[in-house]
């Protein structure tokens, strides 16, 4: 079998996924969940910090639900849910299934409680696997894309309950450590240079014959100009000068509504920082530290990024001139399995690689509106961190490919709704799965979230 069974998994080729390869697959993303959970105490699993962030324990069990309404309720003659009033309380947004619990009030729900919430998750698994194992071949093949479907749904699932916990324990005063994290050495970022993409016609969107989610298609052909694309991400070092140079006070810099936002917030940094004795410090899953100027900027809205952008004389990538260069890249990178769950200098080697030590800082003049008239670089060496570390931010509005259809039934529901006042994000972060990932994934938030693990490349025209 050329492909290892996470390859398989990860693009769902039906015809190298045996029974036995399913149920592996399956066990193994639903342990990964439950290990991801293993910091919490009773009472983190239950709290809801804000409408758009949910408990943990809504987070299993909606993941659960998942599985049990798309697979065992569709393929199990005669299926007793655990509790069927779990079907109201764990809908997320299905409106074809029916009335669901009030997304703001999912931190309400002190029952079921945790330990019956772990028992429907053993429940299901049980059912999963029974059905996996007594499916002939044709039922297999009907089953096989439903079950890589929520396996890649539980993993979105992962990054989102690491993420909500961040923001959960950011707003406790005691500032708790959900993990600490292997020690990293800080080490200077690769100097920012230019990359040249001389642009034309191009071709980009899933070509839908191995798995992917429908926003990811139709394959289609595209023009772009001429372009240039930054060798990396920008840095807390770079940011903090933006800051310094009055970036959140120049409202020439910022887009309307994100003007505003900053305005009724009184926002004067990126989410998770804040400024004691004169020092800047960042709230991370491993706790309270200082802000390493060496790590990429993260946890941005669209508007800070945007005006960063401006305040540096470039502007965001659209995600084509993001999907036209990523494709040239590995799409190796700090993602979930690494362990650091935050974001790590493009010069500072990840666990398991061997240092490199011959990259120094510098190459880029910040806020001079013409980028200092740098030079754009036409060196060979790879572009970084295009994968893995934080979600990048791109011009594109999040709408619909040409020729795109949603998926019929309550399926369709996934991502088509959607498509309207959200942007397109690209590339995975130091939260997302590795086998999550690929070149033509498309995320999307609106244009106020920063609770995400997002960043910034920059991009200018040549």
């Amino acid at each position: 079998m050329a492909e290892s069974l996470q390859e398989c998994v990860a693009i769902g080729r039906q015809e190298c996924l045996s029974s036995e390869e399913l149920i592996d697959a399956f066990k193994r993303v639903r342990y990964t969940t439950d290990q991801l959970c293993e910091p919490l105490s009773t009472e983190d699993f239950v709290v809801q910090s804000m409408p758009d962030a949910s408990p943990a324990k809504w987070h299993l069990a909606h993941s659960t639900w998942f599985f049990e309404t798309f697979l065992l309720m569709e393929h199990v003659p005669g299926y007793e849910p655990f509790n069927a009033s779990f079907s109201f309380l764990f809908n997320s947004y299905y409106n074809a299934l029916g009335d669901r619990h009030s997304r703001s009030q999912r931190g309400m729900l002190t029952r079921p409680t945790v330990r019956e919430t772990f028992a429907y998750r053993r429940y299901v698994n049980r059912q999963i696997i029974r059905l996996l194992e007594v499916s002939n071949v044709e039922t297999l093949q009907i089953v096989a894309p439903l079950l890589v479907l929520g396996i890649n749904h539980e993993q979105q699932h992962q990054e989102l309950l690491l993420t909500d916990i961040k923001h959960l324990f950011a707003l406790n005063p005691l500032q708790p450590v959900y993990r600490q994290s292997r020690a990293q050495i800080s080490r200077l970022p690769q100097p920012l240079q230019w990359k040249r993409f001389s642009g034309g016609r191009c071709w980009i969107g899933h070509d839908g014959t191995e798995f992917a989610y429908d926003n990811e298609g139709p394959r289609h052909e595209c023009f772009l100009q001429p372009f240039e694309i930054a060798s990396r991400l920008v840095t807390n070092q770079e940011y903090l000068a933006f800051m310094q140079e009055g970036g959140y006070e120049r409202a020439e810099l910022w887009l309307a509504e994100g003007w505003d936002l900053l305005k009724a917030n009184s926002t004067k940094a990126p989410a998770y920082w804040q400024c004691l004795d004169g020092q800047w410090l960042n709230m991370t899953l491993s706790g309270l530290r200082p802000v390493d100027p060496f790590e990429p900027v993260s946890h941005v809205n669209y508007f800070e990024a945007s005006a960063f952008a401006e305040w540096s004389g470039a502007r965001l990538p659209t995600e084509a001139e993001w999907e036209i260069v990523a494709g040239q890249q590995s799409q190796e990178g700090n993602f979930l399995e690494t362990g650091l769950y935050q974001p790590v200098p493009s010069g500072n080697p990840l666990p398991g690689q061997p240092a490199d030590v011959s990259r120094d800082a510098g190459g880029f003049e910040w806020g001079s509106g013409n980028n200092g008239g740098s030079v754009p670089s036409h060196n060979d060496e790879t572009i970084k961190q295009m994968f893995g570390d934080l979600w990048e931010w791109t011009r594109s509005s999040y709408s619909a490919y040409p020729g795109y259809k949603p998926a019929a039934g309550a399926l369709g529901e996934y991502n088509g709704k959607f498509m309207c006042n959200q942007f397109v994000l690209r590339g995975g972060s130091c939260a997302t799965p590795r086998s999550h990932i690929r070149l033509t994934y498309r995320n999307f938030f609106p244009p106020a979230a920063s609770w995400q693990f997002t960043g910034i490349r920059l991009a200018r025209d040549s």
